[in-house]
């Protein structure tokens, strides 16, 4: 309300109008900040809550749209304040996408932060001697960015980091600030993760083609007319990064980040949507099939594993399986134990410490102990094989996980990768695993580990062309196989375990015919075994190994016959 004006001044409808918007914003606030005591875990206990708050957003974006000129005069709403209320919409959606897996949301986020940016509404707050707004500014940015990653936006994260960059830098100019080292950290963090991966593909200009990775109506190769495989959909996983030393963003590891997209189909009507203020509709069914929900824990501690993992195989609807992802350090039995406890008895993978509970006393009793606590031991996942379980381990000590029990009869299938890698890759793995990146963009892979940094875009798209063919092959040489575990079969049904599996065998083939690869470790391996003759030391796919290897030009990688490669 301007200075001379009293409130009587002021007509009765125009009071009312502020009366009703801080009331709206009161309560959207409110609602917002009790999404923080959600419980993580569970598909529908959050799904009334999310839908009051979006209503209420609802409204009080349409009710600030309506009547901007009576806030302006008489609330005095500055830009930076209807800024505030798309970025927590852009949030709201960011977070729908968190728990339904459902890509469209990841559009709908992407809409309205990029509104921000377009209009300006920020633009004031530098303007102003409060820190406070600045900070909010620079959080907008770095959530601005990890949904433009996952929505494989590479040019205009460019543009943003650019842009954040020169906020921070003013931001610490002009504030005497404690935070100033974070900031830094979270650019130097977005800068390796845009570099993360090994191999580009150019243009004939040689500006970079950015190549979705994502499930698309061609990627997986259909069944077989007639083919009797299980009719298992996948509808849950966990994606569990714990590596040290891995490029990571906003708590994605590259790993995750590369799973998390190959569990995904590529979103509907990616065209940029850079004007659209939509409607918030969180309840509108996506045309496609949904993608398998996902669980994204990074560093958790057992007792978090435990607990999404016992929500998620409570919650499992029948005929559906479970995926675990795990990357992570491997954690190796210390010497000899006293008793022989199956399934605990080879190590594991690490999981966080949870440094509260680590005093004199628990330090004191691990000495002590038989087995190491902050592990996932194998035998932690006997009980969920109760229903169809599909594991993968991508760690130094997967082979851990090779000495697996089927106590129950589902269905249970591992895909382990190899835990010793020739030096040239290894020193690769701060920006992702070679396994990991195989089941993600297995060409991607495939020039990474014949050394190549760039690839032409002609030569890419006849390569994929290529593959699509190997991967028909694959499917064909596993659903033929006579002497194949059912437990493949009974995935195959499903399209992303179909490709995961198929991807595997590739990997597996390339790895035993490529030359740096000499010893057994550095090969993948499955529970149960796959025939080796009918997949992956099968005659054909080594020939067409190697037809691919010309096609790229790099045959010296690869052992031209097979028979050398024993």
């Amino acid at each position: 309300m301007t200075g001379a004006e009293t409130e009587d001044d002021i007509p009765l409808a125009e009071r009312k109008t502020v009366t009703d918007f801080c009331y709206l914003l009161d309560k959207s606030k409110q609602l917002f900040n009790g999404l923080r005591d959600l419980p993580q875990y569970g598909h529908k206990q959050w799904q009334s809550y999310f839908g009051r708050t979006f209503d209420v957003y609802t409204k009080l974006w349409k009710f600030q749209q309506q009547h901007r000129q009576v806030l302006d005069n008489r609330y005095g709403l500055k830009r930076w304040q209807i800024g505030e209320v798309a970025s927590k919409i852009g949030q709201l959606y960011y977070h729908y996408y968190l728990r339904t897996s459902e890509t469209s949301y990841l559009n709908e986020a992407f809409s309205f932060y990029s509104a921000i940016r377009q209009r300006s509404y920020y633009f004031q707050v530098n303007k102003e001697d409060r820190p406070e707004l600045v900070v909010k500014k620079l959080r907008y940015y770095a959530r601005y960015i990890v949904v433009c990653l996952l929505l494989n936006k590479m040019e205009l994260v460019k543009v943003l980091v650019k842009e954040l960059s020169e906020e921070i830098e003013d931001y610490t100019q002009r504030f005497n600030t404690e935070d100033q080292l974070e900031w830094n950290l979270v650019l130097q963090e977005v800068a390796a993760f845009i570099e993360a991966d090994p191999t580009v593909v150019l243009n004939d200009n040689n500006s970079m083609v950015v190549i979705s990775h994502r499930l698309q109506d061609e990627s997986a190769p259909p069944l077989e007319q007639g083919m009797v495989v299980g009719q298992l959909v996948l509808a849950d996983a966990l994606i569990i990064g714990n590596c040290n030393n891995q490029v990571k963003f906003s708590e994605l590891t590259i790993d995750m980040f590369r799973m998390l997209q190959a569990l995904e189909r590529e979103p509907v009507n990616l065209a940029t949507q850079t004007s659209k203020q939509g409607t918030l509709e969180p309840n509108e069914k996506p045309a496609k099939r949904e993608n398998p929900h996902k669980y994204l824990l990074y560093k958790p501690t057992f007792s978090q594993l435990f607990t999404f993992l016992s929500a998620s195989f409570k919650e499992l609807p029948a005929n559906s399986v479970l995926l675990i992802y795990l990357s992570a350090t491997g954690v190796f039995p210390t010497g000899h134990s006293d008793y022989e406890v199956g399934g605990y008895d080879f190590g594991g993978v690490l999981t966080n410490t949870n440094r509260d509970i680590v005093n004199g006393e628990t330090v004191q009793k691990r000495i002590q102990a038989q087995k190491e606590m902050h592990c996932l031991h194998p035998g932690d996942l006997f009980p969920f094989t109760r229903k169809p379980l599909f594991i993968i381990v991508d760690s130094s000590n997967s082979a851990a996980y090779k000495n697996f029990t089927n106590l129950f009869g589902q269905p249970l299938v591992c895909l382990l990768s190899p835990t010793m890698y020739p030096k040239t890759v290894q020193d690769q793995s701060q920006r992702g695993s070679l396994f990991t990146l195989f089941l993600y963009s297995p060409l991607l892979a495939f020039s990474s580990v014949c050394g190549l940094s760039s690839i032409q875009r002609g030569i890419w798209e006849r390569a994929q062309d290529f593959l699509r063919k190997v991967f028909r092959d694959i499917g064909q040489m596993i659903t033929r196989s006579r002497t194949i575990d059912q437990a493949f079969l009974q995935f195959f049904g499903d399209e992303f375990l179909r490709l995961l599996l198929i991807r595997f065998v590739f990997c597996s083939a390339v790895l035993r015919l490529h030359k740096l690869f000499r010893e057994a470790r550095s090969f993948p391996e499955s529970y149960p075994e796959l025939p080796k003759q009918d997949t992956v030391e099968s005659s054909l796919l080594q020939k067409q190994i190697l037809e691919l290897a010309a096609m790229l030009d790099v045959q010296s990688s690869f052992w031209e016959d097979s028979l050398e490669a024993y």
